[in-house]
């Protein structure tokens, strides 16, 4: 059979490689230039991710990938210190709150989805730690506000990034860039056939996947229920010389921001003897880019001593619902938009139907969408694009 995939990011090339490897003729269609969508990196010498990016290893997407041998050479987590981790609480930064500590360790504790998180945490936990914990979860959310959203929405993925094991995180070396080649790579080896700079206007006949952004989804299929949650962030990224102390992680209990010192653990991201640095900060509703800028600007201060005279590269975006999927109370992320969307076309991406943490989504629903378009008795014949 001839399978389509419209989207050549994280969710069209899984979907393209589980796709051949079901059988299927694979074509894949890519508007831009380059492939990647918001894992292209920047070129050397300062190699920056479009946002923060990490790949934990504790799930069933990972497990996937690394059978097929689809992951690209990685490291874990650096365990310096407390986990090479420091947290801004209540103006200052240091080690992990007492709040947090306390939280991470009830393990069996479970919330509900019809509620939200700061109710929720306020009556289990108590006040000071239902914000510690939400205001942390800005490093997975991406949202000013997260105790507004489910209470086991956010719980989850809290007690995700805490658990007492090694740290699952992965961070790929040379970038995501660099993973994004090797799926090519790996797809063209499968008999994938990729045309970039062809922007689809009109569904194809046959199976195909949509892998795009629910926006653009919305605007191909012309479905107008194709919405979702979605976080709003302002990000930066900083080239800065090298200063001995300067932390690894920071998690934000004040205001949801983060930052991460990419080059510890891969040190060919910035030139000698400079760090890549990748902060975010929620923009909250009606703050300006000044504003949130500022807020973004102080916790730089807090964390990272001398940061402005030290700054040798600065790039600044602004992300709006394209940070992942967020559950409202009383949604899970069954009430997303379904993955199976009939008459053979079938929808991948971050924001659907699918469980997983932040890009996890994508890679899930991108291989349950080309599990569902090669499946027996699919069989109508794809046509090319027009």
């Amino acid at each position: 059979m001839e399978l389509t995939i419209v989207g050549g990011g994280l969710a069209g090339l899984t979907a393209a490689i589980a796709g051949a490897e079901r059988g299927a003729d694979v074509t894949l269609f890519e508007s831009h230039a380059t492939l990647g969508g918001r894992a292209r990196s920047t070129a050397p010498p300062y190699v920056a991710n479009d946002g923060p990016h990490v790949l934990y290893g504790d799930g069933a997407p990972y497990a996937w990938l690394r059978r097929r041998g689809l992951v690209s050479p990685s490291k874990a987590l650096p365990l310096r210190g407390a986990l090479g981790a420091r947290w801004r609480y209540r103006g200052r930064v240091g080690g992990p709150p007492a709040e947090v500590l306390g939280a991470a360790t009830r393990r069996r504790l479970r919330a509900p989805h019809d509620v939200d998180f700061g109710a929720w945490a306020t009556e289990r936990l108590g006040a000071a730690t239902a914000r510690a914990v939400a205001n942390m979860m800005g490093v997975a959310l991406f949202d000013a506000d997260p105790a507004r959203l489910s209470a086991a929405f956010v719980w989850d993925r809290f007690q995700r990034v805490t658990a007492p094991r090694r740290p699952s995180a992965r961070y790929l070396i040379g970038g995501w860039g660099t993973w994004v080649d090797h799926l090519v790579e790996q797809a063209r080896s499968r008999g994938v056939r990729i045309a970039t700079r062809t922007r689809v206007d009109a569904l194809p006949e046959g199976p195909t996947i949509v892998a795009t952004s629910l926006d653009a989804a919305r605007s191909l299929l012309g479905d107008d229920g194709l919405r979702g949650e979605s976080g709003h962030t302002l990000m930066v990224d900083l080239g800065l010389t090298r200063r001995r102390g300067d932390p690894f992680l920071v998690f934000d209990s004040d205001e949801c921001g983060y930052l991460s010192r990419y080059s510890l653990v891969d040190p060919t991201l910035a030139p000698a003897g400079e760090d890549l640095v990748q902060a975010q900060m929620p923009v909250r509703p009606g703050e300006s880019r000044a504003d949130v800028r500022l807020r973004l600007e102080t916790l730089l201060d807090a964390a990272l001593p001398a940061w402005r005279e030290r700054s040798t590269w600065r790039r600044e975006q602004m992300a709006r619902g394209r940070t992942g999927a967020l559950d409202l109370p009383g949604r899970t992320w069954r009430d997303r938009p379904a993955i199976d969307r009939g008459a053979g076309v079938y929808l991948a991406g971050d924001r659907v139907a699918a469980p997983g943490l932040l890009g996890e989504v994508a890679l899930t629903s991108a291989v349950r969408a080309a599990t569902l378009a090669t499946a027996p008795g699919n069989t109508r014949s794809a046509a090319p694009t027009r």
